[in-house]
């Protein structure tokens, strides 16, 4: 049975960003399989990822995520210009943000992590690797970790 988020007895509000079908499938079967119950909004490029969190335009009855996984690269706005705007935006810098791409390379890593990323994480190649990770997100982020309230 899924857990709901315990502080709230809510399920848990998770925005992808995320331009690649197959790892937007990826991530969401993960998440099925996972032990929190979870709401996935999925949004395919970084302005869609800003209007979501703003709640502008299409997305003005968004809920406000409790967990940001997100894609560096992605058409019109890439994920550190997305991280860059929520750490400098008062009302949405205390979003959790793990960064989820297949980058390696260091200064993507580094740059992340100056834009205050919660965490870094490469995607995997095989369906299981990329289940282990989602699932150890899932863990740490959602059942460990103490989130600040929205």
């Amino acid at each position: 049975m899924a857990m709901t988020d315990s502080s709230e007895g809510r399920p848990v509000e998770i925005l992808l960003a995320e331009d690649n079908p197959g790892d937007v499938k990826l991530t969401e079967k993960a998440l099925e399989k996972g032990k929190v119950l979870n709401n996935l909004h999925v949004v395919n490029d970084g302005v869609e990822a800003l209007a979501f969190l703003r709640q502008e335009g299409e997305y003005d009855d968004a809920p406000r995520p409790d967990l940001l996984l997100l894609d560096l690269n992605m058409p019109r706005k890439g994920g550190q210009e997305v991280l860059e705007e929520m750490k400098g935006d008062e009302s949405l810098r205390r979003i959790p943000v793990v960064v989820l791409t297949s980058s390696e390379a260091e200064e993507d890593i580094i740059e992340s992590y100056d834009l205050h990323a919660n965490a870094y994480l490469t995607k995997p190649v095989d369906f299981d690797g990329f289940v282990d990770i989602v699932s150890s997100i899932e863990d740490f982020f959602l059942t460990v970790v103490k989130r600040p309230p929205k």
